[in-house]
């Protein structure tokens, strides 16, 4: 069970997730706020949660500026944008400013789940086609590829990673058994000199070590 804190100010939709969050077979330990001055007063007196929900459009204080201000008081949490935005603009915003994931809203719960469980094991989830404009938006902005003496095999997974695939779904698309991808995970980490795999992400979109699909 981990500690999922949704932030959300539609009472309908915060309290649906958090009940389908709470039951089995998810059954983490769900708070809801509704707003992110809410949920940093909660930081002074309850346990950090390990994953936070965090809309875009919220009263006070929105959600991408909240994102610097919960690191700074829970720096081990993820947290995963989950939004019916999706616009460059917001998306790169939030990337920038630390966010692990965006999520649309209009994804099935069970997407949902998959990417708690995903972000708890180190993994950045995003939506396919938000990943997909990700790489694209970084990729203009970066400098010219250093080499960082990755083998095809690495930069085959690094891919799936920046392409917002599940952790556990990787060694299937690379046809690599998971105990061999995981070394090959920490042979990246090591090679970038990062220590997760949000870290590896934004290394490898910088560098343009992945290349976006259309822009070759």
């Amino acid at each position: 069970m981990a500690r999922v804190w949704i932030i959300e100010d539609n009472m309908n939709f915060r309290r649906g997730l958090g009940r389908a969050l709470s039951l089995p077979p998810a059954a983490h330990q769900v708070r809801e706020f509704t707003s992110c001055e809410e949920a940093l007063t909660g930081l002074k007196t309850e346990p950090q949660p390990e994953v936070v929900l965090l809309d875009v459009g919220l009263p006070g204080m929105d959600g991408i500026t909240g994102i610097a201000h919960l690191k700074s008081h829970a720096p081990a949490a993820s947290i995963l944008i989950l939004t019916v935005f999706d616009d460059d603009e917001k998306i790169f915003r939030a990337i920038c400013n630390g966010a692990s994931g965006y999520l649309l809203k209009a994804q099935p719960v069970a997407t949902i789940v998959t990417a708690i469980a995903d972000a708890l094991g180190g993994g950045a989830p995003m939506n396919p086609r938000i990943a997909h404009r990700v790489l694209a938006m970084f990729s203009k902005l970066a400098p010219a590829k250093k080499d960082f003496g990755l083998t095809e095999r690495e930069t085959a997974v690094l891919r799936c990673m920046a392409s917002g695939m599940p952790r556990k779904r990787i060694p299937e698309a690379v046809n690599l058994n998971p105990h061999t991808t995981d070394f090959v995970i920490r042979a990246i980490y090591r090679k970038l000199h990062v220590n997760c795999a949000t870290a590896a992400v934004s290394v490898a979109v910088r560098e343009r070590l992945v290349e976006d699909d259309k822009g070759g």
